[in-house]
């Protein structure tokens, strides 16, 4: 048959006829209607009002007597609720996921554990600030090489406070007959029995840096010992200290960069 135009397209509802037995029957239907308007009910070719029947579930039950006949009731389905089910096990791959189908809000809290997690997929971008703390830090897990200070970790030194390394206790040197550059942490016998010299404070200080100074023979009043105070101030002046006491013995500390190096006796 030739169309003018597209071909005409026809579709073939469910339908499904019964027995009228002049009573207000019900029947029984293969599928469940959502609502009253979702089937054509006819009776002997007459289509009926939606008032002339109800629906529960699969079944209809007519209002009203239906005449006696052979098919004479006929219901059209015109629309069906089609239960796909529930996916088996297995069968939803990747690559029936659409592209960022899945973020933060698909996932169970707590369904994230190590194994799922790629190797090295988590680094310090992924840190929040503060966010770790002492529980998360294993035994034994930082050691010197972790610590940031200033001076140099050893045997015979320990962490201060303001992070600095320095000698732990005072080191005291061989008797000293020359001019000599200190060392922050060690205690110097000074003996000026030939000549006077001086003896030059640490070229770069911190705070608590101490050095020890004692007369050896009792020469200081005639062979003086300077301390050449190397760039620093010595008791907030910017000139060398000379010292002319008979047994002197003094330490200096070093407190900033304002008063230098300060004297106390020992």
């Amino acid at each position: 048959m030739s169309y003018l135009g597209n071909e005409p397209q026809f579709t073939q509802y469910p339908s499904k006829f019964f027995n009228g037995n002049g009573t207000a029957q019900t029947v029984a239907l293969d599928y469940a209607p959502p609502n009253a308007a979702a089937v054509l009910v006819f009776i002997d070719g007459v289509r009926q009002d939606t008032s002339a029947y109800t629906l529960a579930g699969t079944n209809l039950t007519f209002t009203g007597s239906v005449p006696s006949g052979t098919n004479n009731v006929q219901v059209v389905h015109m629309g069906l609720i089609l239960d796909v089910g529930v996916p088996g096990d297995g069968t939803v791959t990747n690559a029936k996921m659409a592209a960022n189908s899945i973020d933060s809000d698909q996932y169970v809290d707590g369904s994230i554990d190590n194994a799922h997690l790629a190797a090295n997929s988590v680094d310090s971008d992924q840190y929040v600030d503060g966010s770790i703390d002492n529980a998360h830090l294993a035994d034994d897990a930082v050691g010197i090489d972790e610590l940031s200070a200033t001076g140099t970790a050893s045997s015979s030194t320990f962490l201060r406070g303001d992070n600095a390394w320095v000698a732990s206790g005072l080191a005291w040197q061989a008797v000293v007959t020359a001019a000599t550059t200190m060392v922050a942490g060690r205690g110097y016998f000074v003996n000026t029995t030939g000549s006077a010299f001086s003896m030059t404070l640490p070229g770069s200080a911190t705070i608590g840096d101490e050095v020890h100074i004692i007369d050896y023979a009792g020469t200081f009043d005639t062979n003086n010992c300077t301390v050449a105070r190397n760039s620093h101030k010595i008791l907030g002046a910017t000139s060398d200290l000379v010292v002319a006491t008979e047994r002197a013995a003094f330490k200096l500390v070093y407190v900033d960069a304002t008063q230098g190096w300060l004297l106390t006796e020992l």
